[in-house]
């Protein structure tokens, strides 16, 4: 989308410029003039930017600047600094270019009469779905500064949650890598050699040997398949994955898997009575409160269950019986459900189940890295192992291969 710079004068007379994102010159002038804004000079700035955003496109909003934002705009609101003096407070101090943009359009369109959840839910690629519902509760309650508190707290441990996810995938992620890499050379650049060594003896090969000669030959012959199998493999499996009934397979059988969906269930569970629970404590209705975890809980087979705990609600059950029922959530956490239902504490109890599963996940990612590293190192060391064997075993056979 083209980048506009502009020159503006604000309603008290003061001259400001800056640059807005429009996908022409007259839907930049119409967007200034939502922010009250009278336009002295606009053109556009050829997309704006460095070499790199013109070449990498604009960086996205994270997960990160959201919890930094939550928590500058919580202690803001908190201090009674006006919402709108707030934003711009925080967009001068935004250092990503386009949630600077982005939080100078809700600025503009809550100045403009709209409200701020409905600003905010305008751009759902930087605010998502419980970030509006939680703001839109907070707005009708009249407690939005508690709510922001609140949500600034949940944000930063669902990126705790996370950062712990990732740093049980990023060692065997790494060491794999360099195993792949490693094997590829020793392919590509010193079984050639051993090759026209071979060559000389005039004797067939053992055939461990001449396999890993035929696939040295292939990947040195057809190099170009090397990045294009890999690439090719993953474009595959995101089409696949993007249609519902790929999405629902891929993501029933990584809860089943071995060793990881142990792990992806706990993380599962934690994220549900978490978001849940929050949005509960936050005033906001149970079944508004299920759609929008079910929405955002980023696996199909526990949106469905979710969604059917909500139409359960709907015809008058209970919220504990059909997660009972679907598998994924164990027995303590429905039977604390059913006591929070019962005793009208469901918030509290919902609360209590995701500080127990969060130390979960922190116990199941400490125990699957140190029973990942001996694994993957076993793995690296029969991959790297088996090559040098192949490669070795003519020389044991010299005595009669040699004539």
């Amino acid at each position: 989308m083209p980048t506009f710079a502009y020159k503006a004068k604000e309603a008290n007379g003061s001259v400001k410029e800056g640059s807005i994102d429009a996908g022409k010159e007259s839907e930049a002038v119409s967007k200034l003039r939502q922010q009250r804004l009278t336009v002295l000079e606009i053109k556009e700035s050829g997309g704006g930017g460095g070499l790199m955003e013109k070449i990498m496109g604009k960086p996205a909003v994270t997960s990160k600047d959201l919890v930094l934002f939550s928590r500058q705009l919580s202690t803001l609101v908190s201090a009674g600094v006006p919402i709108v003096q707030s934003l711009s407070i925080l967009e001068d101090q935004q250092e990503n270019p386009t949630f600077k943009s982005v939080l100078g359009d809700v600025r503009g369109d809550i100045e403009a009469g709209l409200s701020i959840s409905d600003a905010l839910k305008k751009r759902p690629e930087a605010f998502p779905e419980i970030y509006t519902a939680m703001i839109r509760a907070g707005e009708l309650g009249g407690i939005l500064d508690t709510i922001l508190e609140r949500l600034s707290g949940f944000l930063e441990s669902a990126e705790a949650l996370r950062a712990k996810v990732k740093s049980a995938m990023m060692y065997p992620g790494i060491v794999l890598t360099i195993c792949g890499v490693v094997t590829i050379f020793l392919l590509t650049f010193v079984i050639p050699t051993f090759k026209a060594i071979f060559e000389s003896f005039g004797k067939e090969l053992p055939m461990p040997t001449q396999v890993l000669i035929n696939i040295s030959d292939f990947l040195r012959s057809k190099w170009y398949m090397i990045p294009a199998i890999p690439g090719g493999g993953y474009y595959a499996f995101k089409k696949y994955y993007a249609t519902p009934a790929g999405r629902k397979w891929v993501d029933g059988k990584t809860l089943q898997l071995p060793v990881f969906g142990i792990l992806l269930k706990k993380v599962a569970v934690a994220k549900f009575t978490r978001t849940l629970g929050t949005l509960i404590k936050s005033g906001v209705p149970i079944m508004q409160a299920l759609e929008t975890v079910g929405a955002t809980a980023g696996n199909v087979v526990i949106e469905e269950a979710v969604l059917s705990a909500r139409e359960s609600i709907r015809e008058g059950g209970r919220l504990a019986d059909p997660l009972k029922k679907c598998g994924l959530f164990p027995a303590m956490v429905t039977q604390m459900i059913g006591v929070g239902e019962e005793t009208g504490a469901l918030d509290q109890m919902l609360s209590k189940i995701a500080d127990f599963y969060d130390q979960e996940v922190d116990a199941a990612v400490k125990g699957l890295t140190s029973m990942i590293e001996p694994i993957v190192i076993v793995v690296m060391g029969v991959v790297i192992g088996s090559i040098v064997i192949a490669m070795f075993m003519p020389m044991f056979e010299m005595g009669s291969m040699v004539e």
